[in-house]
Formats: C-alpha cells, sequence, structure tokens
C-alpha cells in the first residue's frame, strides 16, 4: 500500500492517500530522494476541511472510476464498513466505504473516511473475515492521521484541486501504471502531483496492528489478517516468469509482514467466526455480473450445484436464479426465487429478485407490489427504497416517489443514485424545475460541474419560483460556478 503526496510547488502543501498499489512501483519510488516531512501532529487538516475535502475527492472519483451503484452490494460493503467502525476505538465521525467494479484485489482509503473496495477483493477472499481485515487496515490509516498531513489553507491549491490530485493517483495505481495518474495530474495543473512515496513500514506496521485490534473487537477472526497475506503469499510463488496476476501485482506481501501479523493476532483469543449470509449473497452477485453473458452464469452454476462444488449452497441457489433471470429462463428461476423466498420471507435480496423476476416477465404491476411490502416491513431499507421508486416509475406513478426517496438524502447526502430517480420523478410528475434542481444535484456529485450549473440556471428561470427558493438556488449555482472556477485556474 502507498500513501501518495501531493505537494504544490513552494507551498508544501501535503495530502495522503492510501491504496494498495504495484510491486514495480514500489521500487521506481525507492529510488526518489524524499524528504523529511517532519512532525505534522501540529498541522492536521481541520475535521470540516477534511469533510469537504472528502467530498471533493469523491465527486473525482465518481466522475473518473467505475464506482458500483447497486443498491444491494452498496447496502452490504457500508454495513460491514459500520461494523467495523464502531468496533474500532479511535474513528470517529461518518465513513463512507463503497464499491469500485474491477477485478482487482485492491482497496483504498481517501480523505474524510471515504474507503473504496474493488470487487475482485470481495470475490477473492475465502470468508467475510478477510474482508474484513484488508478494511480495517483501511480503517486504521484512517483513524490514525496516516492521511491527511498537513493542509496550508492560505495561498495553497484549492480542496476541489487537491481531490482531483488525489484521484488521479488512484486512477494511475488502479490501472498498474503511475504514469497515467502522472499524466491525469498533469492534465490538471502543471507539477501540482510532484511525489509519490509507500506508506513508511511503521505506518503499515500500526495499520496491520490496529486493524487486527479492531477485527477482534468486531467479533471477526483476528488471524483472518495474516491467513489472507500468507494465501496471496503463497499464491505469488507459482508464478516465476514475472508475469503475475494482476491480484498479485497489486497485493504484495513480505514473509515478515506475515510473520508480524500473525503474531499480533496471537495476542487476542482465537474466534472462529460463521460468514454472514450477507456476504455470501453479495459475492455471487458480484460473480453474476462478471460473467460475459447469461449462459455463461447459468452452466457455471448448474454445474456447481450438481457437483456439489460451493462454499455456501444458498448463496449458489441465488446466484443462479439472477443468472436465470438475466437469461430470461423465468419458469426454472422462479421455482428457485420460491425457493429461497419460503425460507426466509423477509430476505431483502430475495425479495428485490423475485421482483425483477416479476417486472421482466410483464408483472411489473406484482413485482412493484412486492417491494411496498418489503418495505413496509423494513421500513427505510434503502435497496427497497431505490427498487420501489424505480418500479413506480416504470408503472407511471412517479408522485409516489418523493416521499420514499427524500428521506434518504438525511443519510445519503451525496448519493448520485438518488437525485436522479428524483430528478426524473419530478420532472415526470411535471415539475420541471425541482427536476432540474436534482439533475444539477446529480451532476455535481458525479463530479461533472458544468452541466451541474448549466441546469441550475435553467430552474432560475422559473417565474413562479419565491424570493427564498431564488435565493436559495442563487447560492448554490454561486458555489458551483466557484469551484469551477478554482478547477480551472489550475491549468493556467
Amino acid at each position: 500500500m502507498y500513501l501518495i503526496y501531493v505537494i504544490k510547488p513552494l507551498l508544501a502543501s501535503l495530502l495522503c492517500v492510501a491504496l494498495l498499489t504495484t510491486a514495480p512501483a514500489t521500487r521506481a519510488l525507492e529510488q526518489l530522494d524524499l524528504p523529511d516531512i517532519g512532525n505534522p501532529s501540529g498541522n492536521v487538516l481541520s475535521p470540516a476541511e477534511e469533510k469537504r475535502l472528502g467530498r471533493a475527492f469523491m465527486r473525482s472519483i465518481r466522475n473518473s472510476m467505475s464506482v458500483i451503484q447497486d443498491p444491494l452490494l452498496s447496502a452490504y460493503i457500508q454495513s460491514l464498513g459500520e461494523q467495523l467502525i464502531s468496533a474500532s476505538e479511535d474513528a470517529v465521525g461518518s465513513y463512507e466505504f463503497f464499491m469500485i467494479d474491477s477485478p482487482q484485489v485492491n482497496a483504498f482509503a481517501g480523505p474524510g473516511g471515504h474507503i473504496g473496495v474493488y470487487s475482485g477483493l470481495v470475490i477473492t477472499t475465502e470468508s467475510e473475515s478477510e474482508l474484513a481485515s484488508v478494511i480495517a487496515h483501511e480503517v486504521a490509516h484512517v483513524t490514525q492521521k496516516h492521511l491527511v498531513r498537513t493542509y496550508d489553507a492560505v495561498n495553497s491549491m484549492s480542496l476541489p484541486a487537491a481531490a482531483v490530485a488525489i484521484a488521479a493517483v488512484i486512477i494511475g495505481a488502479a490501472t498498474n501504471n503511475p504514469d497515467v495518474g502522472m499524466a491525469a495530474a498533469t492534465g490538471v495543473q502543471a507539477g501540482m502531483l510532484q511525489r509519490q512515496i509507500n506508506f513508511t513500514r511503521s505506518h503499515e506496521e500500526e495499520a496491520d496492528a490496529i486493524g487486527i485490534r479492531t477485527l477482534a473487537n468486531a467479533g471477526f477472526d483476528p488471524t483472518s489478517m495474516p491467513v489472507f497475506f500468507s494465501r496471496m503469499g503463497k499464491a505469488s510463488r507459482l508464478y516465476d516468469n514475472g508475469e503475475l496476476p494482476e491480484f498479485l501485482r497489486t497485493h504484495p506481501v513480505t514473509s515478515n509482514r506475515i510473520a508480524d501479523a500473525y503474531g499480533r493476532a496471537e495476542a487476542f483469543p482465537y474466534r472462529q467466526r460463521r460468514d454472514s449470509l450477507a456476504y455470501h449473497l453479495a459475492r455471487e452477485r458480484l460473480r453474476v455480473k462478471a460473467f460475459n453473458d447469461a449462459s455463461e452464469g447459468i452452466q457455471f452454476y448448474s454445474k456447481a450445484l450438481n457437483d456439489g462444488r460451493y462454499r455456501n449452497e444458498e448463496a449458489h441457489k441465488y446466484g443462479y436464479t439472477l443468472a436465470l433471470i438475466l437469461g430470461r429462463e423465468f419458469d426454472q428461476a422462479r421455482k428457485m426465487i420460491d425457493g429461497l423466498l419460503a425460507d426466509r420471507p423477509e430476505q431483502i435480496e430475495y425479495i428485490v429478485a423475485k421482483a425483477e423476476l416479476e417486472k421482466l416477465s410483464g408483472q411489473s404491476a406484482a413485482g412493484a407490489e412486492l417491494l411496498r411490502q418489503g418495505l413496509d416491513q423494513h421500513p427505510g431499507n434503502y435497496p427497497l427504497a431505490i427498487y420501489y421508486a424505480q418500479a413506480l416509475l416504470d408503472l407511471g406513478r412517479p408522485k409516489e416517489v418523493k416521499k420514499i426517496l427524500e428521506p434518504q438524502l438525511t443519510g445519503r447526502p451525496d448519493d448520485t443514485l438518488l437525485y436522479k430517480l428524483l430528478a426524473q420523478a419530478s420532472g415526470d410528475a411535471g415539475n420541471k424545475t425541482s427536476g432540474h434542481q436534482y439533475l444539477a444535484e446529480y451532476y455535481y456529485h458525479s463530479g461533472a460541474l458544468r452541466p451541474a450549473a448549466m441546469q441550475l440556471e435553467i430552474a432560475l428561470k422559473d417565474r413562479t419560483l419565491s424570493y427564498y427558493e431564488s435565493a436559495r438556488m442563487a447560492a448554490r449555482l454561486k458555489e458551483i460556478r466557484t469551484e469551477e472556477r478554482d478547477l480551472k485556474a489550475r491549468d493556467n
């Protein structure tokens, strides 16, 4: 994993972001003559500044990387992350956990507690504790202030500029080509991104130690971290031609690190934890998405179930159901999902799958009713709210969507999917001005500032707006234009 420093010439404004990256990059970075950054304890960003930086960072990530917006997957990774946060002795404030659609075994932590997990990591792990161990390690980098060291608020780069630079480096690491990140940052502002250095050994050791402690506090197996490291290390030795698979290149491990992690884990009592069903269902949902076509998935799951080759039979049946639905083999899919629902009628993943089956087989109203009943059973549930809102829009009932989705914004103020659906619902219901406002927020949180400003400009032309509405909208437009100017100024 690497700590990425973004230093503006002459001002020494320093920002950091942690992520798993490549061994070749390590060798190159070791050759750099790096300065002593000194003791940063007195110059850490204020919580408010770090939060603003984190939100700007996420806008850049959404604009540059394939962030998974599947409500079920988003809810799962957020739930797992929150279990670890609640068990951490140092975590304060809110954290956002999200998935990146990539086969890499990778994860990264950005400013403001934004932690990204690659889908390849979820699928590659053999237990939920292994997945939790990587996330706990990333959380430790945040809580121990390894990420944000110093930030000169005066005569320094703007928060939007810094956020884009950090995201640019992550893109370079994600493609196993640091030059891509450097080029992207150069396109933002020449010379802004000057150096990349790896986390110091003490930072890695501290993140491992605190991560293992957090795992134990959260009820996960504390040995899962060294077990995962060891498995990665053993796999790497199978390749002697230098052509390591991407997931090995992006997860370098050493024998010393494995031994140290085992030693730390032994300080806690051994705990065998049963993987949650949600973990297994999320893995199969990701696996289905990875198949090139539905027939490939159907064949895989059918054979695995017949041969008894699966880690969790129920989750494999769920994956098989999803593949059958995608392949439009509705009769067989109905048998599978009805069997799963018979045993777990309140399982949200099964309710959503059955509703999707009903919709695709021409029974959209029945599917919407299933989602409504599910939302009654699980009030405020994010995935069910999203899927029910989509069902209502499909049925031509947009006026019901606002009361379902707007409460979700309280806990998810940066959720682009919520804004997109609310924009559609407002437009379909005839409230064009509200639709433009929501669409502006969708573009803004997606990192598209100019389209966001244009939507607000259109909305402000509505002569029926009250003074308060007009003033609030104008103030928001000013904020976006200011940020847009800050970003453009970097290129000059």
